[in-house]
């Protein structure tokens, strides 16, 4: 079993990595495969050769940090230096301060960066355009310093006059009024802090990127995704009630069977429907192109790796990559949390293993998640103590999963869901040094819970900085604020044990 969960995660970390980084060589890819990997490597050879002592948390935490500065000092090297062109004057050291994130903003962004590689770019505008784009300028709005050129991008230094929000809408306007819808307008901040703007091509109008975020809803696909993980889960389903389905003709003999799987199948795939389409009909509200939601389904596990939605158009501004980011969460909550109730109050009471994990079913040991406490003690009553656990019902286990798949989406990490909350709530610097925190502290929780060990291996492939919005300095409202707050207590209600502590008085 230590061998398939090692497999899994190194195909995981080979699809994220082939996702997350720019184009690279075979030699390149696989080296930067194996840096990742090793920790889990190293981790998995502790456990064979010692297993009955726990890891030491100097190789816990030496490989993490040895590996995690070994990937990114590789990918920098292998990214380069984009050339730059600056028809202005330099500063008094010969070198221009490059802006930070500019090349990067959004889809369209993402996709020239993957061609930084090309010597001398020629400019995207000539001289009478942008002697058109400083017309766009004014010193009520934007008091224009400097254009430079990073490969396709136009990136317009100065300083803000006004608000945030009116300035972009003006500037966007002008800029529209030049040139069409040939260029997006990004309102983006350089890691000093300052405002600058910058215009990249439009992949709408762009043959070689409209294929990025032009995308047709693939209702087949989608329909026949979810019939597979419907019977996916069914099959599991069925094993978890007690039924254990042995062949394939066995199912045919006796089709009746697969009801026994029904309570857990259905539920679950609401709770995971319901969380992509709250992001789904979000986008939608907003405008912005998006997939249809595609379930993955697995003939083992949990019967499903879950589903995604992809948004292929860039988010207009904070506001919106916080409304699409915990519109998924909420949806998926709003059905997890009654289902989780109606399953715990029918689950049973039963004895303590000496073993326990989040994915121990028949012998959940409530402790190992406040939220999980505080449901089995209002639910089950006085009978539930210290030294018992619950055996779940098969609803409770959809619940249950639904919950831990919340959970893993809110974590505060680059284009999580979390990741998009905490980007808008504190802007893409902040967020992602809270990212990098969130890493830490999940690997120091591991500690503690083993089955966390997986997810801090994922949340370590994840990129911290997540992609920037058009407008990327209009700040949140109070209300998204603490609804991001409220968002993120819930997480560590999911994810927290309880302190012994309080279980003395819970339980």
């Amino acid at each position: 079993m230590p061998y398939f969960w090692l497999a899994i995660l190194g195909w995981l970390t080979y699809f994220i990595l082939k996702r997350s980084v720019p184009p690279l060589t075979g030699g390149q890819l696989g080296l930067l495969w194996l840096v990742m990997m090793s920790p889990s490597l190293l981790w998995m050879g502790w456990t064979l050769t010692n297993p009955n002592e726990p890891i030491p948390p100097t190789l816990v935490f030496g490989s993490f940090m040895i590996c995690s500065f070994l990937y990114l000092l590789m990918v920098r090297n292998w990214r380069g230096t984009l050339p730059t062109k600056n028809r202005d004057a330099e500063d008094s050291s010969g070198n221009s301060n490059p802006p930070g994130q500019a090349s990067n903003a959004g889809k369209a962004a993402a996709a020239i960066a993957a061609n930084r590689d090309r010597p001398k770019p020629k400019p995207p505008l000539n001289n009478d355009e942008e002697a058109q784009l400083r017309q766009c300028f004014s010193w009520t709005t934007f008091v224009l310093n400097k254009i430079e050129y990073r490969l396709q991008a136009v990136v317009c230094q100065g300083q803000l006059r006004g608000e945030a929000d009116q300035v972009y809408g003006t500037i966007q306007k002008n800029v529209k009024g030049r040139f069409g819808d040939r260029f997006l307008v990004l309102l983006q901040e350089d890691f000093q802090g300052k405002p600058f703007f910058a215009l990249v091509p439009n992949p709408q109008v762009s043959p070689k990127l409209k294929k990025l975020v032009n995308p047709t809803y693939r209702y087949g696909l989608a329909s026949s995704l979810l019939l597979l993980t419907l019977l996916t889960t069914t099959l599991i389903g069925t094993g978890l009630a007690g039924v254990p389905v042995e062949s394939i003709e066995s199912i045919i003999q006796s089709p009746e069977l697969l009801l026994n799987g029904l309570p857990y199948a259905i539920p679950l795939i609401l709770i995971l429907g319901f969380h992509e389409s709250g992001h789904f009909f979000a986008a939608r509200h907003y405008k912005l192109k998006t997939t249809l939601p595609y379930f993955i389904p697995i003939p083992f596990l949990l019967g499903t790796f879950g589903a995604f939605v992809q948004i292929r158009s860039p988010m207009p501004n904070r506001k919106t990559l916080f409304d699409v980011g915990i519109a998924g969460p909420l949806a998926g909550l709003v059905v997890a949390l009654p289902l989780l109730f109606w399953g715990v109050h029918h689950s049973q009471i039963v004895p303590l293993q000496e073993q326990t994990s989040f994915l121990n079913f028949a012998a959940l040991n409530p402790r190992i998640s406040i939220l999980m406490t505080l449901l089995g003690r209002g639910l089950l009553g006085s009978e539930l103590t210290t030294s018992s656990a619950i055996a779940l019902h098969p609803v409770a286990i959809a619940g249950y999963l639904g919950i831990l798949v919340t959970a893993l989406n809110l974590m505060p990490i680059g284009q999580l869901d979390g990741g998009h909350m905490v980007h808008a709530m504190f802007g893409q610097r902040g967020g992602a040094m809270i990212g990098q925190v969130t890493r830490i502290l999940v690997i120091c929780l591991a500690l503690l819970q083993r089955d966390l060990l997986i997810w801090a291996f994922m949340l370590l492939l994840i990129p911290a900085m997540d992609e920037p919005a058009l407008n990327d300095v209009s700040e949140l409202d109070d209300r998204r604020d603490g609804l991001g707050l409220a968002a993120l207590a819930m997480l560590l209600l999911i994810i927290l044990p309880v302190p012994p502590a309080l279980a003395n008085l819970l339980l």
